[in-house]
């Protein structure tokens, strides 16, 4: 028993240090490019920082306050559908307070933690910005402007955002909340998984229920349509139709498969239907050009 917890003690310890390897710390290792802008090349950057200067309307810093954030695959699970996110959605502090952020990413990818809309006179492209490219740490400082002000804190690699990273920064109260916070606030586009196969194959197998019902609705496309688009609604009226003269067909078709058969089966149907389309067409332009190959003058 003592051999064994001995043994998952060393284990653990080990874990632990092999852990606190992988988070690499660039904060020993940046070069001042000017303005703010420091950066390694172990994939640590920071831009936008202020230590120092005072936004205009703040006549002295207001608090002094220091902050860990974490980004990760594994912050996104408690937001169904999304797949990056910061372990904190929302922060909020005084007016002038001059903020430390540690940025810590634990993905082996590339991560931001950057806050948008900053006075541009003192922030160049009014942003506040840390980035990390793999497990590391950086840390950066600012100094919040004055008033009451909502900030977006997002990262801004291609889809992050869309994908969970994204949260609001309040200075003050705040001037109302984002949109599409995760845990916070609505999204903008709200996911939808209420309609799909299943769904689908329960309409077509009611329209296959009820066949008597196909002439009454072509005609009352046909009173519907005007005159100006007959030819557009004519098509329309045909597609329906057909649409509706295939559903029992479909519904048999489709019934019992999966999510991934219906759909391979789909592309068969296409294919299929393409391939018959050029085969007729190569039919037609032989009967109408008699079956014989012309080649051009002199050839």
């Amino acid at each position: 028993m003592l051999k064994c917890l001995s043994v998952g003690l060393l284990v653990a310890a080990f874990s632990s240090t092999v852990w606190a390897a992988e988070i690499e710390d660039h904060d020993g290792m940046l070069m001042n490019h000017g303005d703010g802008h420091l950066m390694d090349m172990g994939g640590g950057m920071v831009m936008g920082q202020n230590a120092d200067t005072l936004p205009g309307g703040c006549d002295g810093i207001s608090e002094t306050r220091e902050i860990t954030v974490h980004a990760g695959h594994k912050y996104a699970e408690k937001f169904p559908g999304r797949m990056f996110a910061f372990d904190t959605q929302e922060f909020q502090f005084k007016p002038c307070t001059k903020l430390k952020v540690h940025f810590v990413n634990e993905d082996h990818i590339r991560h931001q933690w950057m806050m948008h809309g900053l006075p541009k006179y003192l922030y160049p492209k009014g942003m506040f910005h840390l980035e990390v490219s793999g497990p590391g740490k950086i840390s950066g400082t600012l100094i919040l402007p004055p008033g009451d002000k909502t900030y977006l804190v997002h990262c801004d690699i291609a889809q992050h955002m869309e994908k969970g990273m994204k949260a609001q920064l309040k200075v003050g109260k705040g001037d109302g909340d984002l949109p599409s916070i995760p845990g916070v606030t609505a999204m903008a586009v709200a996911d939808d998984y209420h309609v799909g196969l299943p769904e689908l194959l329960a309409a077509a197998e009611a329209a296959a229920q009820l066949p008597e019902a196909v002439p009454p609705v072509v005609a009352a496309v046909k009173a519907q349509a005007p005159v100006e688009d007959a030819w557009f609604s004519g098509m329309a009226v045909v597609g329906l139709a057909i649409g509706l003269a295939l559903a029992p067909f479909l519904a048999r078709k489709f019934a019992g498969m999966t999510l991934s058969e219906a759909i391979a089966t789909v592309f068969e149907l296409l294919r299929f239907g393409i391939d018959w389309l050029v085969q007729e067409s190569l039919r037609l332009v032989k009967r109408a050009t008699g079956g014989k190959n012309k080649t051009l003058p002199g050839a």
